[in-house]
């Protein structure tokens, strides 16, 4: 026999309830030591990083409100009297659909918060994404090795746009009808197989009887499951690539400066969750979206004014608003409509060019090396005015894609701005993209300035000898760091024609489009070269004034 000794941890009083539950499932689980690696992962800090956080509970947020929707809604066309609590529709012809949705907006409790909140969290979340999408296209943080990463992100995108699209379709009000019916417009210019693409999808004539069936089933359950494996997969490519950085002292390629995700970035995060989602239940509790009741329900014999898309669809609508109604009618009896088929492939063509702008930029520069450091907009000019030019030519379609409301309200001609936008279009980018890449040459060379002759102070000093300089402040170490940190890249050369020998060099014409592309992004007249070790020194003896 034996007998049992207390032992020393009961001496000590029993753990907290917490530990004792850590302790029983790292027991049966391994959650402990398969977690252990990454509850330490450094992130670093920047406010331009709270974009993608920003996007990341909104898409929470419209999951739980979503997931209360579904519970109300009715995915039906059938045609039903209503006799609900909203009394001017009393005895009005209308879907299953939007009945529901007016039950939902006045009969159950919360619902119509709940609706304000999901729809203003949806455009906040393609809000944020575009925006996040932004900061990581301006910064360079798309490079190796996050190409992958800038994809999925740019996947995310369309799908969210698609997400949007069929969920606020849903309701068949008489605007998000219209907008079916633009849809199947734009399907029905697809040559050949336009006609049977909308049969397909309507389950028949417009507005057949499935669409909205169809729509829901896509809305809450394909899309959204879709979207939860990208997110899941960006957020592991993150934890694998670490996050990028800006320049500063102690920050290289190979570390991360920042706080780590235990507990410090969590506590972090899950405060700004709550703020997220305090501010889009402020904004839906104070300001109406989507009032379907005063529309009605949707009839085919029917249009309101003003009929206008959310926002992200904005810039497919101006497309069409844009395009002059050509038509060609070719032997056999056959139309082909210019004036929706061109707007449909140039939609998804905006898309694909920001999408597969790292590859192209990493083709131009055969920079192979791991970038994990985010460099300053001014100092890549010629990637900076593409970007602006891409959002002036987005801007363009924005505006066209509201040529009505922008004529009504400031007593413009429709026909006018319509026009301004058909030129704007092809003239603004190019004007954007000059206008911004002067801007950034001029903020390398005030960089360049300071880093020579320190920052202005606004003192002005008179010499021994009659002359007024202005006193000029040294930068400090940390300062200077963050100026002359950047890469700068040579242009790429096509080399003699020959080689040592006297022997023909085959030099292939895409390497020659390649070294012109190079030198277009990397000349001399597209960048400004960094300070040099001989500068410094004629500073320091006095060639310049401080």
């Amino acid at each position: 026999m034996s007998t049992a000794t207390e032992s020393p941890r009961k001496t000590r009083g029993k753990a907290p309830a917490g530990e004792r539950i850590a302790d029983w499932a790292d027991g049966r689980l391994g959650v402990y030591s398969m977690a252990k690696p990454y509850m330490r992962k450094i992130f670093p800090d920047h406010w331009s990083f709270l974009l993608g956080e920003i996007a990341l509970w909104s898409f929470t947020i419209l999951i739980l409100t979503g997931v209360y929707l579904t519970l109300f809604f009715v995915p039906s066309m059938a045609e039903i009297e209503y006799h609900g609590p909203y009394e001017p529709m009393q005895g009005v012809m209308m879907s299953e659909a939007y009945a529901s949705t007016l039950d939902i907006s006045f009969d159950v409790r919360g619902g119509l918060l709940m609706r304000q909140i999901h729809h203003w969290a949806a455009l906040i979340f393609i809000v944020a994404l575009f925006f996040h999408m932004m900061r990581v296209f301006f910064t360079g943080a798309f490079r190796k090795p996050r190409e992958f990463n800038w994809l999925i992100g740019w996947t995310m995108l369309i799908v969210a746009i698609f997400e949007g699209l069929t969920g606020y379709s849903l309701p068949d009000d008489l605007l998000s009808g219209i907008g079916l019916r633009f849809m199947e417009g734009a399907i029905l210019s697809t040559p050949v197989i336009g006609s049977y693409l909308a049969m397909f999808l309507y389950g028949g004539e417009f507005p057949g009887n499935d669409i909205i069936p169809r729509f829901y089933i896509v809305h809450v359950l394909l899309f959204p499951a879709v979207l939860l494996a990208l997110v899941t997969v960006h957020l592991i490519l993150i934890f694998y690539h670490k996050h990028t950085q800006f320049a500063g002292p102690g920050r290289t390629n190979t570390n991360v400066v920042g706080a780590p995700l235990l507990p410090v970035y969590t506590a972090k995060a899950g405060g700004f969750f709550f703020l997220v989602f305090g501010v889009i239940t402020l904004i839906a509790a104070t300001v109406t979206i989507n009032p379907v009741w005063v529309l009605g329900p949707y009839r085919p014999d029917q249009i309101s004014t003003n009929a206008q898309p959310d926002w992200y669809l904005g810039f497919s609508e101006g497309l069409v608003r844009m395009m002059p109604g050509w038509e060609w009618v070719i032997p056999g009896g056959y139309t082909l409509n210019f004036g929706l088929m061109i707007p449909l492939f140039v939609f998804p063509a905006l898309l694909v060019v920001i999408g597969l702008y790292p590859f192209f930029e990493g083709w131009v520069t055969k920079d192979k090396r791991e970038h994990h450091i985010a460099q300053r907009p001014r100092n890549t000019p010629t990637r900076t005015a593409f970007g602006m030019a891409w959002l002036t030519a987005f801007g363009v379609c924005m505006i066209a894609g509201g040529n009505d409301v922008w004529a009504v309200n400031f007593n413009l001609s429709i026909n006018a701005i319509t026009w301004f936008c058909r030129i704007g279009f092809f003239v603004l980018p190019v004007i954007a993209f000059v206008v911004t890449r002067r801007i950034c040459l001029g903020l390398q060379r005030r960089d360049r300035e300071k880093v020579l002759h320190g920052r202005e102070t606004g003192i002005i000093k008179r010499l021994p000898h009659g002359e007024f300089i202005e006193v000029h402040e040294p930068l400090s170490q940390e300062q200077l760091h963050t100026l002359t940190a950047h890469d700068q890249f040579r242009p790429l050369e096509v080399g003699p024609e020959t080689d040592e020998n006297g022997v023909q060099r085959r030099i292939g014409p895409m390497e020659r489009v390649r070294a012109r592309v190079s030198r277009g992004y990397f000349g001399e007249h597209a960048q400004i070269p960094k300070p040099t070790a001989e500068e410094h020194r004629a500073i320091a003896n006095g060639d310049g004034h401080h």
